[in-house]
């Protein structure tokens, strides 16, 4: 259960992670939405294992909902479908495809024909690779790819965007208990206003997205989770009636926490807080919005 003081931004915050979804397009400019709220954001994982003699495989159905209780047309699902195949204890290999369907992202003005505000809703399909090596004793590397579309609701349909990113990332395993994760990744979004340019309007962008994490199990029962990510999008439209992405960029700093604390062999609580901060820049608009979330759960293992 969190408490937010944007709801318009919180599940763009929640999902902002190397592994997750960093470019999730948000409404700064929505019409409601960014006020305080309570989330429930319940999560079912199920997991199979399936030995061979050429390893081991692990496939993954993991649900995630965002409910939310004054804004509750917010409330969304996402799912994601994963298999890790283990050659051996030093190389693996990891398949996942992650859709989010119907997602409300808030209210826009459509300028196009008088039609005035209207809801932007986004169904985003994303399939990633990644591949995992050992490559001694304390140090790994991933190798990571993803590739998805975007598809928006038809008074949007300009926004349609196909991206693809790539991501190297290096693992520290400091010691038994601590590691540390330092990861970038290059992302590029190609919308379908560019070829459109009646609508005045390309979000087409460049992302530079840089992630530090730290983990450490600072007891015998006690974990802690560090992260800092910083984001620079630059935007590439070469429409100048575009006000909001014209000569723009935008800049986005996060940072998080977590404690879980393991109550008994399958039983864990844990307390998690985030803060971001998103500035975007244009040739006409200047943009600063802030989201602060709280965070109290309990994971259960049968």
């Amino acid at each position: 259960m969190f408490y937010t003081d944007n709801a318009n931004l919180f599940s763009a915050t929640r999902r902002s992670s190397l592994d997750g979804d960093p470019s999730q397009p948000v409404l700064d400019t929505s019409a409601f939405g960014h006020g305080k709220d309570m989330v429930f954001e319940p999560t079912l994982r199920v997991m199979k294992f399936i030995p061979s003699s050429w390893g081991q495989t692990a496939f993954t159905i993991k649900l995630r909902g965002f409910v939310y209780a004054v804004n509750p047309e917010f409330s969304q699902t996402g799912i994601y479908l994963e298999g890790v195949h283990a050659f051996n204890p030093d190389t693996a290999i990891r398949l996942r495809f992650f859709t989010a369907p119907d997602q409300l992202l808030g209210q826009a003005n459509v300028e196009r024909d008088g039609i005035g505000l209207q809801d932007a809703r986004v169904s985003s399909h994303i399939g990633a690779v990644r591949f995992d090596k050992r490559l001694s004793d304390h140090w790994e590397i991933q190798l990571y790819g993803r590739a998805g579309i975007r598809r928006f609701n038809e008074p949007f349909a300009e926004r349609d965007m196909f991206l693809w990113a790539v991501s190297p990332r290096l693992v520290w395993h400091m010691t038994h208990h601590a590691r540390m994760v330092i990861g970038y990744q290059y992302e590029r979004g190609l919308a379908e206003g560019r070829h459109h340019p009646e609508f005045h309007e390309d979000g087409s962008y460049v992302q530079h997205f840089a992630s530090i994490a730290f983990e450490a199990d600072l007891m015998e029962h006690l974990e802690l989770e560090l992260d800092f990510h910083y984001e620079r999008n630059n935007f590439t439209t070469g429409i100048s009636e575009d006000e909001l992405h014209f000569l723009g960029g935008e800049n986005i700093f996060l940072g998080s926490g977590r404690l879980l604390y393991q109550v008994t062999d399958n039983t864990a609580v844990t307390f998690t807080v985030q803060r971001a901060n998103r500035n975007l820049n244009s040739e006409l608009e200047h943009i600063q919005a802030f989201n602060t979330n709280v965070g109290l759960g309990v994971l259960y293992r049968f």
